[in-house]
């Protein structure tokens, strides 16, 4: 799955395009690759959609567009003239790919916007690649741990059959790395996908659990845990995802032959995770301890008279486990910053931001 060989990547003087720069992962992404490259020019491109608080992805913009190095363009990946119009201008030679609908639970109560973003998109980011030629260097993307669905053991490994996907989210990045093979065989696009597992941190995405589980218990409301608290999570800090995303754009796969003699598609994928899954339960008295050491609760909080154990939602998984091996062999990096830390940082973030 993954190729041995691979063709660096020179960042300083790129001009690299990033979707969803506006997203959680997206303008951690343009600020790290600003900061780490004096001579790049990063184009970011977002809907702005409202799926969830605007005033976070506003938040986010503004620490990257004043920046020269910096192109914000607002427009839809699904708009295939829009998109075509960011290349022409443009010519990027790295493509990170992060724009998404993201999120399980609303892909049942909204499938429509999956298909549009998810796969339009997708194909539209493909074409563009395709049509950009040898000036393309790598197109990098994003997958989701959620693609392991059922038919997987634990920890979860790249080369694990995953064809029984528990949500259309989950179908939809699973069909985006099919999409990114065929191209990738099709017109030999260096491509590589990176499956990120629950990815947290300050400015985060609201409908993640503990910020949904932040903002209940700030109100007085009751927070509900799934499956009675017997799940677990492989909860990833976002600095850990973009240092994984960093590596892998300067590293594409490379243009080999098989033992056959044939071209081998120039594909890769990657799990990002911290490859060690936390209790529900136990990562819940973590985030207590924290946004009480913050001040966003108070230290007399009543958690039990908050906490109620439910059944597992529909399109949910007991756990998330990846295995980062391949991460670690070809480019030298796993994720270990702890639970705790991570938390601790969040809940800083969330009193600064919403007083």
């Amino acid at each position: 799955m993954n190729s041995d060989l691979k063709v660096k990547i020179e960042l300083s003087k790129a001009t690299v395009l990033v979707t969803g720069a506006a997203g959680f992962i997206g303008s951690y992404l343009c600020a790290r690759l600003l900061k780490e490259y004096e001579d790049i020019r990063v184009v970011g491109v977002d809907n702005m959609n409202d799926y969830y608080d605007v005033r976070i992805k506003e938040e986010r913009l503004d620490k990257l567009v004043g920046d020269r190095r910096f192109v914000f363009l607002r427009g839809d990946i699904a708009d295939k003239g829009f998109l075509a119009a960011v290349f022409d201008d443009h010519r990027p030679s790295v493509v990170v790919n992060l724009a998404a609908q993201a999120g399980v639970r609303y892909s049942i109560e909204n499938p429509g916007a999956y298909i549009e973003s998810n796969m339009v998109g997708f194909f539209n980011i493909l074409e563009e690649c395709r049509r950009a030629g040898e000036s393309l260097s790598h197109l990098v993307y994003a997958s989701s741990s959620s693609v392991y669905g059922m038919g997987s053991s634990v920890p979860y490994r790249v080369e694990d059959k995953v064809d029984q996907p528990v949500s259309l989210y989950a179908a939809t990045k699973k069909s985006n790395e099919l999409m990114a093979h065929a191209y990738a065989k099709l017109y030999e696009i260096p491509c590589t996908g990176l499956r990120f597992f629950t990815v947290y941190g300050p400015a985060g995405r609201p409908d993640m659990a503990y910020f949904g589980f932040t903002d209940k218990l700030r109100r007085g409301e009751t927070i509900r845990i799934f499956n009675y608290g017997n799940c677990k999570r492989d909860f990833t800090y976002i600095d850990d995802i973009v240092e994984g995303v960093l590596r892998v754009m300067q590293g594409a796969p490379g243009k080999n032959k098989g033992e056959d003699g044939l071209p081998v598609p120039p594909y890769a994928l990657y799990n990002i995770g911290n490859s060690s899954p936390e209790n529900l339960l136990d990562f819940v008295d973590i985030l207590q301890e924290e946004l009480i050491g913050a001040g966003v609760l108070p230290a007399d909080y009543d958690f039990k008279a908050h906490t109620e154990l439910v059944p597992m939602q529909p399109g949910d998984v007991a756990v998330t486990f990846a295995d980062v091996s391949a991460l670690e062999r070809d480019f030298g990096f796993r994720p270990a910053t702890p639970l705790r830390e991570g938390l601790r940082r969040f809940a800083r973030w969330y009193k600064e931001f919403y007083g």
